[in-house]
């Protein structure tokens, strides 16, 4: 409470308004308004002399004046009542004003520095990809700011570790820069002077203040109110457990304020947040890093893949030429026949693995792209699925082929459309042991479902999301064979997924597995520079070395087999009443 009394506004005030006069009291009490308050009299003497004249009491939420108390113009704010007092002994009634003081400063300040840090926060949940761009945007933060960090330079140490350089920087001049010294700092031990203290802040992690680093003269930055900022604050961008700082920032002192622990405090935050923001900057970098350097992997993975494969089909199909020759030798002796015709099924067994693989390598590098024709699908899956009728049939399985004609062509790639066909069959008779597999073709409004369905051993639950995976293979699956390469299904959806497709399974163990691939009819969904509107001539179907796989694992595979005594390196095994012999020389890959 302060009371200016008379014309003069001679000063009354009560012990709670002391801390706002600071080093003027004692001196203030009995001295006029007007000389205690000389530097801000301009603002406040109007707002008195209006109810002193006769005008209204007047109320103001936040005043902010620079007064001299603990610096020459300290930056504060006020919440202000002014009212008359009344005295009958004067002719105007009116003897003083009241005035009613709140210093709101530290709300002030505290208010506007949670901003800030509020918003230096959201850097670490934003998609910072370097600590650059952390440093660059903390650095727009802090520029909104100017009142408690006129200026901001940042230091980030480079990847070496050998030197710090100047990444960004906030209300500062091309002057200011020539004073902060060179825009990269080496940190080796040496005696190159530093009046910064950068290098100690980032190897010692110790907070220094710097005073008077500007000369006098018209060089210096200014505060938002015009005073010349000659200190500024260096802090190691590092958390407490670091053995080294990331970096090191360094802030302007406002002048217009008292460096005391809230506003040091501050500062400390603002190098908190920053450091947590280089730090998810730093460790999604490293994650980006590794997944590139994880794709180089894959890529080189995938290249050697594929050339290898192309490797390995060159001398495939020159050998399955002379076999086939030789074995379309009436004048071939049995004995040598039998022996030829276990060597053929394997190499066309060797060959479709090669193929498979190479097929998925080119996916997988974005190098296969389909020719898309109208083809009479109904047709060609009812040729691609009699192919493997003697297979089943030679398994015990009873086998239906459902395929009702379509009402028009549909858009597919021939070849990816038997591999599609060919893998689920094969995929359907390995797996079922008695029983039977059906196949159905149908129109369903503007899409064409295929349905390759079995009786089998079925997929457990827990097996069904990564049935597509490439390389998945279920462990123990009651099978007439445990060899493959966990490829084949990745393969159809890869193949289903170009023709911009669906697949889909529902299983249950033991009851079997019914999959399911959606295609739509028309052209509208698939690239158009791979459309070809008129079809080709029908091609041989490609089905031999899926069937002749088939058939080494029906019991019919051994009667042909040659009778050499079992070893070691042979096993028979018995299953559902039936003999199988598992041969030493299975091609893996």
């Amino acid at each position: 409470m302060l009371l200016w009394w008379g014309a003069e506004f001679v000063q009354i005030y009560n012990d709670a308004y002391r801390p706002v006069l600071g080093d003027k009291h004692p001196r203030a009490m009995g001295q006029k308004f007007s000389d205690c308050w000389r530097e801000v009299f301009h603002i406040l003497g109007p707002m008195a002399e209006q109810p002193f004249r006769g005008g209204p009491a007047s109320v103001s939420d936040d005043v902010t004046v620079l007064i001299e108390r603990k610096v020459p113009r300290e930056e504060t704010h006020f919440r202000l009542a002014y009212s008359p007092v009344p005295d009958e002994s004067v002719e105007a009634g009116i003897g003083g004003v009241l005035a009613t003081v709140t210093e709101i400063s530290e709300q002030i300040f505290s208010e506007r520095q949670m901003g800030t840090l509020r918003k230096l926060g959201a850097l670490s949940s934003a998609d910072m990809k370097t600590a650059r761009q952390v440093c660059v945007n903390a650095a727009a933060v802090l520029g909104e700011n100017l009142c408690d960090a006129p200026f901001a330079l940042f230091y980030l140490i480079d990847e070496d570790g050998t030197q710090a350089r100047r990444v960004a920087s906030t209300g500062v001049s091309a002057q200011l820069l020539e004073v902060t010294g060179p825009a990269a700092i080496a940190l080796a031990a040496d005696h190159t002077e530093d009046q910064w203290c950068r290098r100690d802040v980032i190897l010692n992690r110790h907070i220094r203040r710097v005073d008077e680093f500007c000369p006098s003269g018209g060089m210096c930055p200014q505060s938002p109110w015009g005073d010349g900022i000659r200190s500024a604050i260096v802090l190691p961008l590092a958390y407490a457990d670091q053995t080294r700082a990331f970096g090191a920032l360094i802030c302007g002192l406002s002048p217009n304020r008292f460096m005391d622990a809230g506003y040091r405090s501050f500062f400390e935050l603002v190098t908190s947040q920053i450091v947590t923001a280089i730090r998810d900057a730093r460790a999604l970098e490293e994650e980006r890093k590794r997944a590139e350097s994880l794709a180089a992997i894959d890529h080189a993975k995938t290249a050697f893949f594929s050339n290898v494969s192309h490797e390995f089909r060159t001398p495939l199909t020159l050998m399955l030429g002379p076999l086939e020759a030789v074995l379309a030798e009436p004048a071939t002796p049995d004995a040598i026949h039998v022996q030829l015709d276990l060597a053929h099924r394997n190499a066309l067994r060797l060959l479709r693995l090669v193929n498979t693989l190479l097929d998925f390598s080119q996916i997988e590098a974005g190098r296969a792209r389909a020719a898309y024709e109208p083809t009479d699908l109904a047709e060609l899956t009812r040729d691609l699925a009699s192919a493997f009728q003697s297979a089943i049939e030679t398994g015990g399985l009873t086998y239906s082929v459902e395929c009702a004609t379509l009402a028009e062509p549909v858009y597919v790639n021939r070849q990816m459309w038997e591999k599609i066909v060919l893998n689920l069959l094969s995929n359907a008779f390995k797996y079922t042991l008695r029983g039977n597999i059906t196949v159905r073709l149908r129109g369903q409004a503007g899409h064409v479902l295929l349905e390759v369905a079995d009786t089998g051993a079925g997929i457990p639950d827990h097996e069904l999301p990564r049935i597509f995976e490439r390389f998945h293979r279920i462990e123990n699956a009651v099978s007439r064979t445990q060899e493959g390469t966990g490829i084949g299904l990745s393969l159809v959806r890869e193949l289903v997924d170009l023709h911009r497709g669906e697949i889909s399974v529902v299983s249950e163990t033991g009851r079997g597995t019914t999959f399911r691939v959606l295609v739509r009819f028309g052209s509208a969904h698939l690239p158009a520079d791979q459309i070809k509107e008129v079809p080709s001539e029908s091609a041989a179907l490609n089905a031999q070395a899926f069937v002749q796989e088939a058939l080494r694992w029906t019991p019919s595979s051994f009667a042909d087999a040659p009778q050499a005594p079992l070893d070691s390196a042979c096993d028979v095994v018995s299953i559902a009443g039936r003999r199988y012999r598992h041969l030493p020389f299975d091609v893996r890959l």
